[in-house]
């Protein structure tokens, strides 16, 4: 019998190794690497499924954020950190927000101006800019300044843009007062919407503020924007409004923030850190 044509025989073989490996990869590797979590991992290979009254309330693997309908802090929660993931700890829109330390100048509204969707201009917020909102925003839900450089005290962003001529504080839309009078000898003006500063220098103004009360975590998204983790530091941070809101002892939640803080990763990877979740259920569990 004569031997098959050569080009036959390559596609007989390159389809036996599809075939081999499609059941290996596709078939054999799957099954038993799912065998194995769920022998090893079960917990979080399942989701790490949070229960409550025979209810799923979450994930201790996903965070979720403590507000009213209204976005507002529920004041008897402790809140998690900013999230940068679709509408707030969206798994399905994983992400950071992708802003640098150089992004700190605002685009600011212009008033009666529209999108491409045809709404009204909000214009965009720097990430200093947002960074600085949300320590202000923070220092007043807690009780403590919410100051910190680089920020003016009304929780934008301290940046001029500095001409031959004067200076204009361009996170800060006309008619607010700047937040400095003038710059090396130059008038400080506010910035008027919709004008083009890109010509003048950048300059970050840092301030006088020496002491940060609130923690870096609380201004700052995660990189997946689904960390269900808050920094010790921040816990404490929020632990006398929590005691005070649902008549506490201090101690006692301080004492709760203990029992739900894990250590580094293998003794020395990252910080110890509190899941909020977990904490407010225990909380509410009391």
């Amino acid at each position: 019998m004569d031997r098959m044509p050569s080009w036959i025989r390559r596609h007989l073989a390159a389809l036996r190794a599809l075939l081999v490996l499609t059941v290996v990869t596709g078939i054999i590797y799957p099954l038993v690497a799912t065998g194995v979590a769920q022998v090893v991992f079960n917990d979080h290979a399942n989701g790490s499924i949070i229960e409550k009254d025979g209810k799923v309330v979450g994930s201790s693997l996903i965070g979720q954020s403590f507000t009213d309908a209204d976005g507002n802090p529920v004041r008897t929660y402790f809140q998690s950190r900013p999230s940068a993931a679709g509408d707030g700890y969206d798994p399905t829109s994983t992400s950071a927000s992708n802003l640098g330390p150089e992004d700190v100048i605002d685009t600011l509204p212009v008033p009666g101006a529209k999108d491409e969707e045809g709404n009204p201009d909000e214009g965009e917020q720097s990430l200093l800019t947002q960074v600085c909102a949300r320590s202000k925003a923070i220092g007043e839900l807690e009780g403590v300044s919410g100051a910190r450089p680089f920020c003016t005290p009304d929780g934008v962003g301290a940046v001029l843009k500095v001409f031959p001529d004067r200076s204009v504080a361009v996170n800060q839309a006309c008619p607010a007062t700047p937040f400095v009078a003038d710059y090396q000898g130059l008038k400080v003006e506010c910035a008027k919407p919709g004008e083009d500063y890109a010509a003048g220098r950048t300059v970050p103004v840092r301030g006088d503020v020496t002491a940060v009360q609130v923690p870096a975590d609380a201004v700052t998204a995660s990189g997946s924007g689904l960390d269900p983790h808050i920094s010790v530091a921040y816990a404490a941070l929020q632990a006398p409004r929590v005691a005070e809101e649902r008549n506490l002892p201090l101690q006692q939640v301080e004492a709760l923030i203990d029992e739900h803080t894990t250590g580094r990763a293998l003794g020395f990877i990252g910080e110890p850190a509190v899941n909020v979740l977990e904490l407010n259920l225990a909380l509410d569990g009391r």
